[in-house]
């Protein structure tokens, strides 16, 4: 099984609905897991706590929703996809070869450690996912154009993965990938 991250920035062009488009025609039903990134959502929760100030924690609940909203999104293109909240549903709609979008469940997160920290962004969490499902390939893809020569440690520090990626992917044993969207 393969898990694909799809930045939310890819909603701001055409290129979102072309990874779509390429997930469905080069990936199998029940292999895939689309992780939405939180794109101009979670721009938004940014912008809220730094003119609110108000906590973390409120500020990642917002960031998840942010996904959950992404994650509609993409079943609005592509309706025949499934939406799944928890590992157990993701594991169901693959025995049934759907194609599945992981709408992020803020309890099960919670539950599971992760921490509040705009450190930790749905890159880390695609890893986490990916880890938890026996994944055998992460595939993150960008917006932006990076250099493949690049490590990850690199990349963190780019911006171009979250500073917490590295060790969400420490111990992994999945394969990552880390594609522009003209790539995928």
């Amino acid at each position: 099984m393969i898990v694909v991250k799809l930045g939310g920035s890819l909603a701001e062009s055409d290129a979102l609905i072309k990874c779509l488009d390429s997930v469905e025609q080069n990936y199998q039903c029940g292999t895939v897991v689309i992780v939405p990134g939180g794109g101009a959502f979670a721009n938004q929760v940014r912008l809220a706590q730094q003119h609110w100030q108000f906590d973390d924690q409120t500020a990642h609940k917002m960031a998840i929703l942010a996904m959950q909203q992404m994650a509609l999104l993409f079943k609005g293109l592509k309706s025949h996809f499934a939406i799944a909240d928890t590992l157990i549903d993701i594991h169901k709609q693959l025995n049934q070869q759907k194609t599945v979008i992981w709408s992020p469940d803020i309890i099960e997160l919670d539950n599971a450690g992760i921490q509040a920290t705009w450190d930790i962004t749905s890159d880390s969490l695609a890893a986490w996912l990916a880890g938890k499902l026996s994944a055998r390939e992460l595939i993150l893809v960008k917006s932006a154009i990076s250099d493949t020569d690049l490590s990850l440690q690199e990349l963190a520090g780019l911006n171009i993965v979250d500073k917490a990626f590295c060790d969400f992917v420490a111990h992994s044993s999945f394969k990552i990938n880390i594609v522009n969207a003209i790539d995928i």
